[in-house]
């Protein structure tokens, strides 16, 4: 048994399938069969059950799931510990960034890291909030852009936004001409949505809770530009965070919201407890001096 063993068993299942997993691997289905056979064999257990087009694994699979997870992973501590002992100032980093979040404020803080740490890659990883934090606490990401607080004692945290959500309408809507607004003023309007894997998702429907009402959903998205021109078509009416409001066209106004004011508090996370690479703690003051000095 090698550590490839142990890898590819991992890859399986995570996809639950062999196909997914080779083609993620970029090898052969047969390969990735023959290893698996070949761990079977010198464990003498059966790892993975097949139902129908589908397979599982079998209680001995899971017990060795967890084992060797606990090896992969202090296989990769060792590779990052030699690399830094070395010096060699390459690496690779694995971010996750909410879709509204990425393109606003990280491509040319990227861009300048680059410049400087040619040899470091950044693998980018789009999903929500929630998603992102359970990535990073599980050790799947390095780090992750997400909004605030996190409610997890195992994160180290810096914040670098703080601002208020502002009610998105239509210029022609009854109350486009308020300065500010009470958030019960909208109660029967139809709203739009972040999907329900966003943090922005749950802190419009608490809002709505605190002013008293129910929303009436009408559609979700998980792109914010998208959402505002849904606004603009007079489908809804949406709540986006003040910074977001700046990027938007013509077509929709945005008011402030004064009861309740709804915060929007974005941040850096990564595990207190995890082995940071030379890359990757270079990523991090590179990206907190970088922020700090922007906002």
């Amino acid at each position: 048994m090698d550590i490839r063993h142990l890898q590819y068993f991992i890859e399986v299942s995570r996809f639950n399938s062999f196909t997914r997993a080779a083609e993620h691997l970029f090898v052969t289905q047969p390969t990735i069969s023959k290893m698996i056979k070949n761990l079977e064999s010198e464990l003498g257990v059966t790892l993975f059950e097949r139902e129908g087009r589908k397979i599982v694994l079998t209680d001995a699979g899971q017990v060795v799931l967890e084992q060797a997870q606990v090896i992969n992973k202090a296989f990769k501590n060792l590779e990052i510990e030699l690399n830094d002992l070395l010096d060699l100032k390459k690496g690779h980093i694995s971010m996750g960034l909410p879709p509204m979040i990425g393109s606003r404020f990280f491509p040319s803080i990227i861009g300048r890291f680059r410049e400087q740490y040619p040899e470091i890659t950044i693998q980018l990883v789009e999903d929500g909030s929630k998603k992102i934090e359970e990535d990073v606490a599980a050790g799947n990401l390095d780090i992750g852009v997400v909004v605030l607080p996190t409610h997890d004692d195992i994160l180290n945290t810096f914040s670098f936004v703080e601002e208020d959500l502002k009610l998105v309408i239509h210029p022609e809507h009854p109350l486009a001409q308020k300065e500010t607004i009470r958030l019960s003023d909208v109660r029967h309007e139809p709203f739009i949505l972040f999907h329900d894997d966003f943090v922005l998702h749950d802190r419009m429907i608490d809002a709505c809770h605190r002013a008293g009402f129910e929303p009436q959903i009408m559609s979700e998205s998980s792109q914010w530009d998208f959402i505002g021109e849904m606004v603009g078509s007079k489908l809804g009416v949406t709540l986006l965070p003040e910074s977001i409001c700046r990027e938007l066209n013509g077509h929709v106004k945005t008011i402030a919201i004064v009861d309740p004011i709804i915060d929007w508090h974005l941040g850096v996370i990564w595990r207190k407890d995890r082995y940071l690479s030379y890359a990757t703690k270079e990523w991090l003051h590179f990206m907190k001096e970088a922020l700090q000095d922007k906002y």
